[in-house]
């Protein structure tokens, strides 16, 4: 196998799985997901700790920027969400408006906030075209979402928000990544109807090890037991006949499969 070979096998993995460029304007998230994988690279590399995760901090620069138009598509956020609550929103709108401005294209990642939704697709209604919601919703029960999201909209107000992009003629698409089901069929019958691009499939990348509470343990063993190679399996299985449904480089890599 040649070079060029190996790199048609390739398969991609992070934020360019699905865009060419990624946007942020904020330093902590709010949310503070215990799954979090920028907050795990934040502590890291010094950057935040544990405490200040969810003390939120503008990056003012990020802002005030005009971006040219690229070919390709943009995500925006990645390390942080959509926040209803000011200066947060004002800021992810001002940074919205100077990609979206220039003609690019934009993949807007979010747990969604209805009243967040609303706004977005109200004050960029002209921009339709360039923007396409893809939402995080891993899990149908409120309780799992409540432990691993603590601070993240519900997941009626997740449904709420696609139900309102299909309806206003946006396009929308689903991330579960981290899926926090063992059968996600229930919520795929649940929103699919919603959708009009894709639903995605991903696992956990990474669970705490470290300071974790005996009464959480529970949720940590269960996000392990997913992971394993044979549930997988039985995930492919069921949902392979949904033409929307997409596998994360997550799965992929786990099971050692180039496609799908």
């Amino acid at each position: 196998m040649n070079k060029g070979e190996r790199i048609k096998k390739e398969i991609p993995s992070g934020t360019k799985e699905w865009a060419d460029y990624n946007v942020n304007c904020i330093n902590g998230c709010f949310y503070n997901c215990k799954y979090c994988y920028a907050k795990f690279m934040a502590i890291r590399f010094g950057r935040k700790n544990h405490k200040n995760w969810s003390i939120m901090e503008i990056n003012e620069k990020a802002v005030r920027k005009i971006y040219r138009l690229r070919n390709g598509r943009f995500m925006f956020p990645t390390t942080h969400d959509i926040f209803p609550f000011e200066p947060f929103l004002s800021a992810c709108l001002k940074t919205l408006e100077n990609i979206l401005m220039k003609g690019n294209e934009v993949l807007i990642t979010t747990k969604p906030s209805l009243f967040v939704i609303k706004k977005i697709c109200h004050e960029f209604s002209k921009y339709k075209q360039q923007i396409q919601f893809r939402f995080t919703i891993g899990s149908i029960n409120n309780n799992l979402l409540r432990f691993w999201e603590p601070k993240a909209p519900s997941y009626s107000e997740r449904k709420d928000s696609l139900i309102f992009t299909y309806k206003n003629g946006f396009k929308n698409s689903i991330s579960s990544e981290p899926l926090l089901d063992f059968d996600p069929r229930p919520l795929i019958n649940d929103l699919y109807h919603y959708i009009t691009e894709s639903f995605w499939l991903g696992i956990i990348n990474y669970i705490p090890a470290k300071n974790v509470h005996i009464e959480e343990c529970r949720f940590y063993d269960n996000a392990r037991e997913l992971k394993k190679k044979e549930n997988l399996m039985k995930i492919l299985q069921w949902t392979k006949n949904y033409n929307k449904i997409r596998y994360k480089d997550s799965i992929k890599k786990r099971l050692k499969l180039n496609q799908f």
